[in-house]
């Protein structure tokens, strides 16, 4: 992908955001200007506003979530969690564990697994951004997402390293599950989701993610 500094003067709105994956327009930061943005920004914007705006060659890009996909992404967090309670391999983040991706990106992954060996000597990053390519990404998608957008996201994940993407729609009550950038599984509200080699033995049922609020007496 291109700089935009490096394109033409004709260069124009619609054509980045093309270049971005078709994100609305909503979405994308004017300032600073598309070209120029930098990791401070990023962190400007979450600290000061606590808005998160995920960078991609030089342009903010908001990174949109809301309170019914977080819950989703906190599901399988919990889940994931006992399953390290006894097979004790990794770690996970969640929504504000921003990483630093190669060609330019900064990426919010909406939750995250990282096996022990890719902390270096042993110790967590101390970089805001850390070079941390997860083992696991999980995307929850919203309205705005578009099929272009996370295309572009999944082969930066796969680049750095990746070896697993889940990404959850729920609207459609599923999960598809990427083992590289363009080899693909579908699974209904009917599948199970299985952690693969990242997670061996870890099993979910996708119906839990969009299960309705259990009440307890």
């Amino acid at each position: 992908m291109s700089n935009v500094l490096d394109e033409p003067e004709t260069f124009t709105f619609v054509e980045l955001q093309q270049q971005l994956g078709g994100v609305p327009a909503h979405r994308i930061l004017l300032r600073p200007t598309p070209g120029t943005a930098t990791e401070a920004d990023v962190m400007r914007l979450l600290d000061q506003r606590g808005v998160r705006c995920e960078l991609i060659d030089g342009t903010l890009v908001e990174k949109e979530m809301d309170w019914k996909e977080s819950v989703i992404a906190s599901r399988i967090n919990r889940k994931i969690g006992i399953y390290l309670a006894t097979n004790d391999c990794g770690e996970t983040s969640g929504e504000q564990g921003g990483i630093r991706l190669i060609l330019g990106r900064i990426c919010f992954p909406d939750l995250a697994f990282y096996r022990y060996e890719r902390f270096p000597n042993g110790e967590f990053p101390t970089e805001a951004f850390p070079n941390l390519a997860p083992d696991l990404a999980v995307e929850v998608l919203s309205e705005s997402n578009t099929a272009s957008e996370m295309e572009l996201k999944r082969k930066e994940y796969f680049l750095a390293g990746t070896q697993l993407v889940w990404e959850i729609d729920p609207e459609s009550r599923s999960v598809e599950v990427f083992a590289s950038s363009e080899e693909s599984t579908l699974l209904d509200s009917e599948g199970t989701l299985d952690g693969g080699k990242v997670l061996p033995g870890f099993t979910m049922d996708i119906g839990e993610l969009f299960a309705k609020p259990q009440t307890r007496a």
